[in-house]
């Protein structure tokens, strides 16, 4: 069986490994006091304070294996790989709507370390497919849930 592998920069790796410790040093410590807490309220049965610490404990469990698994088949994107004005993973790409559209400014990371609010897109959304691959100067069409638009690409920069 052949392991999914997750396309990701250094820097988002790191941040993996930063939660990752997070949730088994503070996290865990956290949430057993919680149980500990709770358990000495009595009947468990009818113990809210108690469910709710399990619940979260169930969560942080659940994604503390996600993160080991995410890490451990992180594939590193080394965009020296590529041409300079190469839209890839890890770098940011700056383009405009045509005719006459604002110009917007992405970074293209792995879906592991997407952040839309943070202008991070992932390389699986339908916006960062269209643009893998192009150049500067490259008129690209994008396809959407919302309908298809076109952009002229300005400018790609290196992950610093």
């Amino acid at each position: 069986m052949v392991e999914k592998t997750f396309p990701m920069t250094q820097e988002g790796k790191e941040k993996l490994e930063q939660e990752l410790e997070d949730l088994k040093v503070n996290k865990r410590a956290e949430i057993i006091e919680r149980i500990k807490i709770a358990r000495s309220f009595g009947d468990l049965s009818e113990n809210s304070e108690y469910e709710s610490a399990k619940d979260e404990q169930a969560f942080v469990e659940g994604r503390i294996s996600t993160l080991e698994n995410m890490i451990r088949f992180a594939e590193i994107i080394n965009d020296q790989d590529y041409a300079d004005d190469e839209v890839t993973l890890g770098r940011k790409v700056t383009f405009k709507e045509l005719p006459d559209g604002d110009q917007e400014a992405y970074t293209i990371v792995g879906s592991a370390e997407a952040d839309p609010m943070s202008f991070k897109i992932s390389n699986d959304s339908p916006m960062a497919q269209a643009l893998i691959g192009k150049k500067v100067g490259e008129t690209v069409t994008i396809e959407t849930p919302g309908g298809a638009f076109d952009v002229e690409i300005l400018k790609v920069e290196k992950n610093k």
